[in-house]
């Protein structure tokens, strides 16, 4: 059982992209993208204040995740993060299924 889990809403392919994701972070949400294993890739939006929450805790980054998709729960780890340069918030995360 992970310690981290964070709900997300899958995206739509038209929901993809420079523009789309910029919009999403002017909602407070963040798009990010689990891969990995058998399954195909999955783009997701989580909750900007909900990440931030899970990332002060230093485990975070060594341990494994829950995401919940929908119905579906997935166990992932944090391969990657973007961060904006100056403000230090996060703009995107990618995700590896455990």
């Amino acid at each position: 059982m992970a310690n981290f889990v964070l709900n997300a809403q899958a995206r739509a392919e038209e929901k993809q992209g420079k523009g789309s994701s910029r919009r999403l972070r002017r909602e407070a949400l963040v798009p990010a993208i689990i891969y990995g294993g058998e399954a195909e890739p999955v783009a997701v939006t989580l909750e900007l204040r909900e990440l931030v929450k899970a990332l002060e805790n230093n485990a975070f980054f060594a341990e494994v995740i829950e995401i919940k998709v929908g119905d579906k729960t997935e166990s992932v780890k944090i391969q990657a993060l973007q961060r904006h340069p100056a403000k230090n918030t996060p703009m995107h995360a990618d995700f590896k299924r455990a």
